[in-house]
């Protein structure tokens, strides 16, 4: 029995015998050019952490990057709604067995690639974990025709918000002046660093007035972290400012990148993205895809046969 079948096993409730599995041949880990898996999050909705995805991933594709998007705010999806996309199928179709993962990719804008998730599907939102693991080993197919994947996860602290954030080599969290965002931010980095030992984070600071507003809603919630988490790691990548473009765009279903590439906003992703790539490469061994995969058997919490 190979992998693949024992997750369509795992999917089915089918019992699996993971003795077997672990002693099947795995993926080697990762080749020199690999994919960098990044996830951003957001503690609380409606910081904007989707029209970020979209954003970042267009302004990659214009630095000549190859970019996937998952879109993983699973049940309540609206990255293809950003962009005025109608994808014809889902990632429900994908676990369910009706379609494959070809089948449901989809073109965005700059020749970026989008992974669409299901909207108003609860199920969705409680992935078990031979599903959690079906969807990265199917990510991993694209591993060679993709520079960066960018996950776009749900916010808050779901089971689903945690999982693709340890499944990620980088981990950016958006966060916005109103005390609410800074208090849930905290609060997401809290139990990554507490309970799953996640101890870097990349923090973006979005819809502020300017630097110096950026900068000081860094340092609040960099001071915290400090103060109570030790040695966790918090990175200030940049912000995107407060700008009347970015809801211009929103309205006619557009990045403001690809409307208003001159706007300030626009002009913040084109830098943000270049700062983005010229950050050290993380180690490979935190986060990648492959040996994400190869960990989870090695050490899973799943009964042994």
């Amino acid at each position: 029995m190979d992998q693949a079948e024992g997750l369509r096993n795992m999917i089915n409730g089918t019992p699996v015998d993971f003795k077997a599995l672990r002693s099947a041949p795995t993926a080697s880990l990762p080749p020199a050019n690999s994919p960098q898996v990044i996830s951003i999050s957001s503690g609380k909705g409606g910081v904007g952490k989707t029209n970020i995805v979209a954003n970042l991933a267009l302004a990659l594709t214009r630095l000549g990057k190859r970019v996937l998007v998952l879109d993983a705010d699973l049940g309540l999806a609206n990255i293809d709604i950003l962009l005025g996309l109608n994808p014809r199928y889902t990632i429900e179709h994908l676990l369910t067995g009706q379609k494959r993962l070809q089948d449901i990719l989809v073109a965005g804008p700059g020749g970026m690639v989008i992974l669409p998730a299901g909207s108003g599907i609860p199920e969705l939102t409680d992935l078990n974990e031979g599903q959690k693991l079906f969807l990265l080993n199917e990510m991993d197919q694209l591993s060679q025709r993709i520079d960066l994947l960018l996950i776009d996860t749900g916010a808050g602290i779901s089971a689903n918000v945690l999982y693709f954030n340890l499944a990620a080599q980088e981990s950016i969290i958006i966060i916005t002046p109103e005390p609410t965002s800074l208090t849930d931010a905290y609060a997401l980095i809290k139990v990554l660093a507490t309970r799953h030992q996640k101890k870097h984070f990349i923090v973006l600071a979005n819809a502020v007035a300017n630097e110096q507003e950026a900068k000081e809603v860094f340092r609040k919630i960099s001071l915290v972290a400090d103060r109570f988490l030790g040695s966790v790691s918090l990175d200030y990548l940049g912000f995107i400012p407060l700008d009347e473009h970015v809801l211009k765009a929103v309205r006619k279903q557009k990045a403001v990148l690809e409307l208003f590439p001159q706007s300030p906003a626009g002009k913040s992703f084109m830098a943000l993205s270049q700062r983005l790539l010229d950050r050290p490469f993380r180690n490979r061994n935190e986060g990648n895809i492959q040996f994400f995969w190869k960990q989870v058997w090695e050490h899973s919490h799943f009964n042994v046969a």
